[in-house]
């Protein structure tokens, strides 16, 4: 039901914004034009990448005159470029630490709402060339092994998985990404990686999947919101209950997301 509430709200929010616009370019003399068209600036978590895409398209054809653009990057990366000013009107972590950073900072409008869950899983490629089926085989000196960095949330969900299988993996790279991490090994630098569940699937033939039954007790949950500083704040905050409501929620599951 909240869900249903949200995605209602969402258009109200965006036939208003779509009047509104009409009523000025009317004023201009430019309402053969058409609503002059918002342009709705959204920094997400690298491994929302395929899914906020496909999201992003479906928004805007169901709200003409709104064009929406993203910078996917690492989650730590896109909060520190935010508290530096840089011009966003959502934000979408991939883990509550970093959205939590923000709000301590006053750059959040309203509370931030979670939108879906991931945890990892082993990236090899195609053919498997060390023979990776198990975490504990990342503990093997000869096996190479790529990360994120502590401070990306794919990083502190690895280390979270290391401590409770209690192992200890030394990885040859810490990239600031996840598709990093994905990269090298489609690329064949690394034989393996900790990766999210849906980069392995959104990945298909390029790379082989291995289950982490630990990764169950490490979950990483995703929040958005739309930013204090939004110049479109009605469209951003459409845009957050469009995610959360049954239209993103469709398209995330299908990506192999869960449920918040």
């Amino acid at each position: 039901m909240k869900r249903l509430i949200g995605t209602a709200a969402a258009a109200l929010l965006l036939t208003s914004v779509a009047a509104c616009g009409s009523s000025d370019d009317a004023a201009a003399g430019s309402s053969s034009d058409g609503p002059r068209e918002t342009t709705l600036t959204v920094y997400a978590a690298a491994s929302l990448k395929s899914s906020f895409t496909e999201i992003g398209a479906a928004f805007e054809k169901a709200n003409p005159g709104v064009s929406v653009t993203f910078s996917f990057a690492g989650s730590a990366d896109l909060v520190a470029q935010i508290q530096q000013g840089a011009p966003a009107d959502v934000f979408a972590s991939a883990d509550t630490a970093n959205m939590d950073k923000a709000t301590a900072d006053d750059l959040v409008e309203g509370t931030p709402a979670d939108f879906a869950t991931n945890t990892l899983e082993i990236a090899t490629p195609p053919d498997n060339p060390a023979d990776v089926d198990s975490l504990d085989d990342l503990a093997d000196p000869d096996v190479t092994v790529v990360v994120c960095a502590a401070e990306v949330p794919c990083g502190a969900a690895a280390a979270g998985v290391e401590k409770a299988a209690g192992l200890d993996i030394r990885p040859v790279s810490e990239e600031q990404s996840v598709t990093d991490v994905l990269g090298k090994v489609i690329s064949g630098e690394a034989d393996a990686g900790l990766v999210y569940v849906t980069d392995v699937r959104g990945a298909g033939d390029k790379v082989a999947g291995v289950p982490i039954p630990e990764s169950a007790d490490v979950v990483n949950t995703y929040p958005i919101a739309a930013l204090a500083g939004s110049r479109n704040p009605d469209v951003a905050k459409a845009f957050t209950a469009y995610v959360t409501g049954p239209e993103g929620r469709s398209i995330l599951t299908a990506a192999g997301f869960g449920a918040p």
